[in-house]
């Protein structure tokens, strides 16, 4: 009740530390890091490789970080196992290897690399992870996904993710789905430019969103969108930008009412044709609640306030995603309530 509208859209935001400080490396939280929270008080911090350099220096770095900010921050990294890791490279918590080596071991190990890599996040003060991919390996052309998914059968992931999803949630951080409504039939990386999906919905149904669905029955806390034209669903505008994807297939067909996180926006598949204040605005427009580095924060926070102030974007829009990022901190502990 308190938030100004700024407070609000920067509570919709997810930033690396160096965006949000403007120093080429950020490597602990000091009265630079303090300043920027105030000026900015985003609602979580996207940490990389170059943050860390030992397991002491990143508690202290996070502890401080967290003693910076009004409202207690989401702090996440992507920590999938295998080729995409960020503390198992430098800090050395436990290694686990791609996800799609363990397919054919069932649950009970998916459960368990879950929560032994969220039990090593959470030790260094991490609350979410970016994880688990529930994309299928459908493709063997793929290389942006391929050993990252948990399988390359349909009917096998939607097994595996709610086990991972429960041992992530056990470990102690929450979890984001990705990237929805499913990266792994594609030729290309969305990193370099825009990916296209040509199935229609009914074959969605029957494969990519399975895994999904068993994700978000299973508690996620987010679902990630991927930077995906789907030619058959909504082929004027990306994922993102289609509330025909985000509101009405993932939130009211497939039930989902947690949060909902954009990929990277520093992606080339937006940025090429679309500016940060564009990406923001119609991102936000579609019914997506947190943006993840856009490639211009303050673009995207004054675009959305003058997007509310028009009346092109309705307070009331913004409530949603800001009470759903709220909520899902104090359900997974990073907001503590008074009894």
């Amino acid at each position: 009740q308190d938030m100004s509208l700024h407070d609000k859209i920067c509570q919709m935001l997810i930033l690396s530390p160096e965006q949000l400080t403007g120093s080429a490396r950020v490597t602990a939280a000091d009265e630079t890091m303090k300043q920027a929270l105030q000026k900015l008080p985003v609602g979580g911090i996207l940490y990389n490789t170059a943050n860390f350099i030992n397991k002491q220096q990143v508690r202290e770095m996070l502890s401080e970080t967290q003693r910076c900010s009004r409202i207690p921050l989401i702090l996440t990294c992507d920590e999938e196992g295998g080729r995409v890791n960020r503390l198992m490279q430098t800090v050395g918590t436990t290694y686990i290897g791609p996800m799609f080596g363990f397919k054919d071991m069932g649950t009970e190990t998916a459960y368990q690399n879950a929560h032994t890599i969220a039990a090593d996040m959470h030790a260094l003060g991490f609350n979410t992870d970016l994880a688990p991919v529930a994309d299928v390996w459908s493709n063997p052309d793929n290389t942006v996904i391929g050993d990252r998914a948990y399988s390359d059968s349909f009917s096998q992931a939607a097994e595996l993710i709610p086990a991972a999803v429960r041992g992530f949630h056990d470990g102690g951080v929450a979890t984001a789905l990705k990237h929805f409504p499913g990266h792994g039939d594609t030729f290309a990386d969305s990193h370099d430019g825009a990916v296209t999906v040509t199935k229609s919905l009914e074959e969605l149904r029957k494969n990519e969103l399975l895994p999904f669905q068993a994700g978000i029955d299973a508690g996620s806390d987010m679902v990630m969108i991927g930077h995906l034209t789907l030619t058959e669903i909504d082929p004027s505008q990306p994922a993102p930008f289609s509330a025909r994807i985000v509101t009405e297939l993932l939130r009211r067909e497939l039930g989902f009412g947690g949060v909902v996180i954009t990929d990277g926006l520093q992606m080339k598949a937006l940025t090429n044709d679309y500016s940060s204040g564009e990406i923001a605005v119609r991102a936000v427009s579609a019914g997506v609640d947190l943006l993840l580095c856009p490639d211009e924060p303050m673009e995207a926070v004054a675009s959305l306030q003058e997007a509310v102030t028009s009346g092109a974007v309705s307070i009331q829009r913004i409530d949603e995603s800001v009470r759903r990022i709220l909520s899902m901190k104090i359900n997974r502990g990073m907001i503590k309530l008074c009894s």
